[in-house]
């Protein structure tokens, strides 16, 4: 008799951008997954617990155990399942965009992101709200200028792609700091039609095991 093979295991919390974006990638390609959550502010922060700190030197969610190794940065992650899970294909086969869906999600992952993160925030003090809207107005006012010449219903043409996957938890996170969005009507547009889609609800933020009650859907 064979061995079923394990379900993968995602570390995660449900209001992680970054874990976000790997649900959605999980949800688009159908693969069935364990969830484990891990609290980043309950008990001072459960990723810094040693076990946590053994999987993931980085202490930073999300971490995904999968076909024997555990994988940990949220575009690595997605590469991996592009590369050994590849329908519905989330990078194109076209090289030039190909490579402006890598920028888009760069530009989010590395410009705006690490920026407005809950470590950073931990170090502004008072002024956490004002820092977090500044860093998300400054790069979504570049992104916005990219999309003009990229988007057609999503962020590169009209094939979900990683750079959707990183653009809505981005837009939550905007939304949360109460940032302005009507000065950049294409992100707008496009987050309103990528949560239209179910792979993007059934990974949301109010609809994890995690997610307090007075936040769920």
């Amino acid at each position: 008799m064979q061995r079923r093979k394990p379900s993968p295991i995602l570390y995660s919390y449900f209001r992680s951008s970054c874990s976000w974006r790997v649900r959605i990638a999980l949800a688009l390609k159908e693969i069935s997954y364990d969830t484990v959550p891990v609290n980043l502010v309950k008990d001072g922060g459960q990723q810094f617990s040693a076990e946590f700190k053994e999987m993931n030197p980085m202490q930073q969610v999300p971490a995904l155990k999968i076909d024997g190794i555990t994988l940990s940065q949220s575009l690595a992650i997605i590469h991996y399942l592009e590369d050994t899970r590849p329908k519905p294909r989330l990078l194109p086969q076209d090289p030039k965009k190909r490579a402006q869906v890598r920028m888009i999600a760069d530009h989010i992952v590395s410009g705006i992101q690490p920026l407005q993160n809950l470590s950073v925030l931990k170090q502004m003090g008072e002024k956490k709200t004002e820092w977090a809207q500044n860093c998300i107005a400054s790069g979504f006012r570049a992104l916005e200028q990219t999309l003009k010449h990229t988007a057609g219903r999503y962020c590169v043409g009209d094939e979900v792609s990683m750079a959707d996957l990183c653009l809505v938890p981005q837009v939550f996170n905007a939304e949360r700091f109460q940032v302005d969005m009507g000065p950049y009507p294409t992100i707008t547009r496009i987050n309103k039609a990528l949560l239209e889609l179910e792979a993007f609800k059934v990974s949301h933020p109010s609809r994890q095991p995690d997610t307090p009650a007075e936040l769920r859907a």
